[in-house]
C-alpha cells in the first residue's frame, strides 16, 4: 500500500535506479512481435480470423489456440484485413460489420470442418 508507494516514488528520484529502468524500456521499446509461422497445407495459413457469438464445441480460447497453431492471426475486431470470421449464436456488430465489409462469413460446423475437426 503506502509503504510501496513511498518505496516506489523514492526509487525513481535515485539517478541509479532510474538509470536501470530506462535500459529495461528501452530494451523493451525494440521486442518486436512475432508473426505466427505459416503452416504447410493449413487452409487457414496467414488468414485473419475473427470469432464472434458464441461456440458450441469448443472455447473460444481452443478455437483462437486451434487458428494460430495452424499459422492463423487472430483479431478481436473485424477490419478490411479480415479474412474469415466465424459466427456463433448470438454474434452482433462484428458479423453486421462483416457482412457490410464483404468478408466470409462461416458458422461452427463450417469452421470445425475447415480445421479438420468435424
Amino acid at each position: 500500500g503506502e509503504v510501496m508507494a513511498k518505496s516506489l516514488v523514492t526509487a525513481f528520484h535515485q539517478p541509479a535506479e532510474r538509470a536501470v529502468i530506462d535500459r529495461l524500456i528501452a530494451q523493451l521499446a525494440e521486442i518486436e512481435p512475432v508473426e505466427a509461422p505459416a503452416v504447410e497445407g493449413s487452409p487457414i495459413a496467414g488468414k485473419t480470423i475473427v470469432f464472434t457469438g458464441t461456440l458450441e464445441h469448443m472455447t473460444r480460447a481452443e478455437a483462437k489456440a486451434r487458428a494460430e497453431a495452424m499459422g492463423a492471426k487472430v483479431s478481436s475486431s473485424v477490419s478490411a484485413k479480415t479474412d474469415l470470421v466465424v459466427a456463433g449464436p448470438g454474434a452482433g456488430s462484428k458479423l453486421a460489420k462483416a457482412t457490410q465489409l464483404g468478408v466470409q462469413v462461416i458458422d461452427e460446423q463450417e469452421w470445425l470442418k475447415l480445421i479438420g475437426e468435424a
